[in-house]
């Protein structure tokens, strides 16, 4: 897929996401996806595969976050296989604590499916918010 293809299909990807609907974003990610929140905190695992991504990763958050929640997406740039998308969160705590994060997301892809996500947030304020990641959802680095 071209450039240009790849910035379109995740544009609709992360607004039907943001709009509450994540069935297609989970569809487009691959089986052996890679997943790697950047930094040297507890919530910086590499996640690997998809299994472990939804259920680990995704899986946890839903657990600390109320209903509703969504990112949403600000700017896209695209060359090549990658997709950088700009975006803001826009959550709350199952307890009602504001989570309202910046994100910087870039995507791999391949042939319309997602292969590698590396994410950069404000990792002092995932940490205050949302506490610790659990080590043993923690796969190798």
């Amino acid at each position: 897929m071209t450039a240009t293809a790849n910035k379109q299909l995740m544009q609709d990807l992360l607004a039907k996401a943001a709009g509450g609907d994540r069935t297609a974003y989970v569809a487009a990610i691959a089986d052996d996806v890679t997943m790697v929140v950047t930094g040297q905190y507890s919530w910086s695992p590499t996640i690997r595969g998809k299994a472990a991504l939804l259920h680990d990763f995704y899986g946890h958050l839903a657990g600390l976050l109320a209903d509703g929640r969504r990112t949403i997406p600000l700017r896209f740039i695209a060359e090549d296989d990658l997709v950088v998308v700009e975006a803001k969160g826009d959550m709350r705590t199952r307890a009602g604590d504001p989570y309202n994060n910046d994100y910087c997301l870039i995507f791999r892809l391949n042939e319309g499916r997602i292969v590698e996500i590396r994410e950069y947030c404000d990792s002092a304020l995932t940490e205050t918010v949302l506490g610790s990641f659990p080590a043993t959802l923690k796969q190798s680095r």
